[in-house]
């Protein structure tokens, strides 16, 4: 059975989880400070995107994403693991993004694979990478 704590700390990440999924989603990229440490890795190679550390990636998201007129984050099968002050997760995120005014979607469907970090401010990401499980444009 699992402790308080243990519960605590999984809803702790989730809502980390669904914070930076609010944050793109409403183009407040600052409110990614409260979800990253400042020496995060973040790899979004795998659909087209770059790798590199927060701050570089933050950037790149503020320039590239205000070109999708619309775009929104669904996130699922939470499979968050905790050890201590570390922890990990696997989520799955069901990504469809207006590609112009044309009417055509790009419909993304991938992982998350995430490592965290307890710090003082509470739970922080230290890596994200993501892995494409599907990507059609309609």
């Amino acid at each position: 059975m699992l402790s308080l704590e243990e519960i605590s700390d999984r809803l702790e990440i989730q809502q980390l989880l669904v914070d930076y999924s609010t944050a793109i989603d409403s183009r407040r990229f600052d409110d990614l400070d409260r979800v990253f440490t400042a020496d995060a890795h973040i790899d979004y190679t795998e659909l087209g995107g770059i790798a590199g550390t927060y701050p570089d990636v933050k950037v790149w998201l503020s320039e590239v994403l205000p070109n999708f007129p619309a775009y929104f984050h669904m996130l699922g099968n939470f499979d968050i693991r905790v050890d201590g002050d570390k922890a990990t997760s696997r989520t799955i995120l069901f990504n469809p993004m207006a590609l112009g005014d044309n009417g055509q979607v790009m419909f993304c469907g991938l992982w998350y694979d995430d490592e965290f970090i307890r710090t003082a401010e509470g739970w922080r990401m230290t890596r994200r990478v993501e892995s494409k499980c599907i990507q059609k444009i309609v």
